[in-house]
């Protein structure tokens, strides 16, 4: 990824930053609808198989608590050990916010803005959401129309979502982002000096 940063910046003024971070949030909430929801499931359960005849295998006692703890227990593990579950418990509008904040904070943490004709541009991918922001300083947004972001992120956030290679749609979001800025003339200096640096960010939360 840093090749492709350093060539997406070969014809341009742009100064790219990759960040990717694992997820945004440790989303506590959809642990606890599993846990319930499991309790819920496992306590219907042992009443269908009583309601048509099923015989107390155990001690009544055990056979009413019994079943919601196992079934809170498969919920909260299932949780656990499938992402796409725990995603989609959390509201889109929830996901949604979480990466703007976030991405807005990397824009700030990574200091986008310090480029001396402000043409930073923040390309960040959050793993777990499946979401991808892409946010230009100033000097790059009066420049390039919001609909061409726009386009690399529908179609990155598309490959992130069908299970595609990670790295190779990031690397081609990159690309696509060097050739917006060439695209748009987003001007190199003959003195231009790499003001941002190339490596990405690799952030666990």
């Amino acid at each position: 990824m840093r090749s492709a940063t350093q060539e997406a910046e070969k014809d341009t003024g742009g100064e790219l930053v990759c960040v990717i971070v694992n997820r945004c949030d440790s989303y506590q909430a959809p642990f606890w609808q599993a846990t319930a929801l499991g309790a819920l499931g496992g306590a219907l359960a042992a009443a269908i198989w009583y309601q048509f005849g099923g015989v107390w295998p155990i001690t009544p006692l055990f056979w009413i608590l019994l079943p919601p703890g196992l079934g809170a227990a498969l919920g909260l593990l299932a949780v656990g050990l499938l992402p796409s579950l725990h995603r989609w418990l959390i509201p889109p509008l929830v996901l949604a916010r979480r990466v703007d904040r976030r991405a807005a904070a990397a824009f700030l943490g990574e200091e986008i803005s310090n480029t001396r004709d402000r043409t930073g541009v923040l390309l960040f991918v959050a793993l777990f959401e499946h979401e991808i922001r892409i946010l230009p300083d100033r000097g790059v947004d009066e420049q390039v129309p919001v609909e061409e972001w726009q386009q690399i992120v529908a179609r990155l956030t598309g490959e992130l979502r069908r299970g595609h290679s990670k790295g190779e749609a990031i690397v081609e979001a990159i690309q696509a982002c060097g050739t917006v800025l060439v695209e748009h003339r987003v001007a190199r200096r003959e003195d231009d000096q790499n003001e941002l640096d190339n490596e990405p960010r690799l952030l666990d939360e």
